[in-house]
């Protein structure tokens, strides 16, 4: 006689495991399912926390409401971080030294964020933000503060600068790049964005690295740019990009992906691992695109889609048809939308520019492949169809 059934164990209680376990239980699955988390809060949304949370509108954005769990039957275990899987045991190690077993494993640790290079230990007024902890250390520091250097123009850098700067600091923003946001949308949206942070105060400084981040008696004190300037800083947030979270699977016959693919866990197109009955999802996993290449993909509706997949191949139900990539980001006053999949290099057609608010077409060999607009909400989200099949760029222009 066999015993009870170990059901499916999550690693990572963030998004990508609560929608997992939510689209589980909405199709049917009766078999225990627990969550297992590093941090000791429960499953919250992330896009806030350089936002909302950053400003002190929003306290902890939590996924769900605190009955949920028990009313869907689904185990927590929070602030024991997953150390180690065999897949050959069907377990799981935790950071307590207890020991989970598994039927079915989902992997969905997501990513730390980078550390300024160099900076071995932690510094008194330097931030980076990927928890709710980050940020709330963050916010508990902008009311004595005068000045902020943000290093790294990427999304959340973009974000942070422009949340600080409504906090009323005094914001540097400073990128190698020629702009903002050159690596994910190329430079001539970039040059848009950079346009809406000056417009704001913020103190752009692109095309120039960082050297040093001054400190003195344990505390930040300034940033020094290659040229040797120095910007005065009683805070520093460092957004210069994150790593997956997989040392945990060091000896475990887990495969991961290449680093010039974007790393993580190499999944087929459905999710599976390299090992039987292990799936992954979310910022950490690498699936397989239409084209069988290898592609990791950080944005939320990537990983609410990656879910209800991997839950449809857990449950054996019909197959899902991932949708049109969505992501956006709020500065300021002005919510950047991004359909698609516009890469740096494609040709960019900015196709509605009051000064402020925009529109851009990008294309491919003619072939209409994303849509990026500022404050544009409407005419963006009506191009949703366009993407979903072939769409000669001739055609919108």
């Amino acid at each position: 006689m066999s015993g009870p059934a170990a059901g499916v164990v999550v690693v990572g209680a963030g998004l990508g495991g609560i929608r997992l376990a939510e689209s589980l239980r909405n199709n049917g699955f009766t078999d225990p399912i627990t969550l297992v988390g590093a941090e000791a809060h429960p499953p919250y949304d992330r896009p806030p926390l350089s936002k909302s949370v950053l400003l002190g509108k929003d306290d902890r954005v939590d996924l769900k409401p605190e009955g949920f769990y028990g009313e869907a039957d689904i185990t927590l275990r929070l602030g024991d971080a997953v150390t180690a899987v065999s897949p050959a045991e069907g377990t799981v190690g935790l950071a307590s030294g207890s020991t989970l077993s598994y039927d079915t494993l989902v992997l969905a640790t997501g990513l730390d964020p980078r550390p300024f290079p160099g900076l071995t230990e932690s510094i008194a007024g330097v931030h980076t933000i990927r928890t709710y902890d980050d940020a709330v250390a963050l916010r508990g520091e902008i009311d004595s503060a005068r000045t902020a250097v943000v290093i790294g123009a990427g999304f959340i850098g973009c974000e942070v600068a422009a949340s600080l700067c409504s906090r009323g600091l005094g914001v540097s923003l400073v990128e190698p790049a020629p702009t903002p946001l050159a690596a994910a949308l190329g430079e001539r949206i970039g040059a848009l964005v950079s346009r809406l942070h000056t417009a704001n105060g913020v103190d752009l400084r692109t095309g120039i690295g960082v050297e040093e981040i001054v400190v003195s008696q344990g505390r930040v004190r300034a940033v020094k740019l290659a040229d040797g300037t120095e910007l005065p800083a009683d805070i520093v947030v460092v957004g210069i990009g994150s790593t997956p979270v997989t040392g945990y699977l060091d000896g475990s016959g887990i495969e991961l992906a290449a680093r010039e693919s974007g790393g993580g866990i190499a999944c087929d197109a459905t999710g599976h691992t390299s090992a039987e009955n292990v799936y992954a999802l979310g910022d950490v996993a690498n699936w397989r695109d239409d084209d069988d290449k290898p592609v990791r993909v950080e944005h939320w509706n990537h990983t609410v889609e990656q879910a209800s997949i991997v839950a449809h191949q857990i449950t054996g139900g019909d197959a899902v048809t991932a949708s049109v990539s969505y992501f956006w980001s709020d500065q300021f006053d002005v919510k950047i939308q991004v359909l698609g999949a516009p890469r740096p290099d494609d040709e960019v057609h900015v196709v509605d520019d009051d000064g402020k608010k925009f529109v851009a077409y990008y294309s491919r060999d003619g072939i209409l492949t994303g849509v990026v607009g500022a404050g544009k909400v409407g005419a963006v989200m009506k191009t949703r169809a366009k993407l979903q099949t072939p769409t000669p760029i001739a055609d919108l222009l």
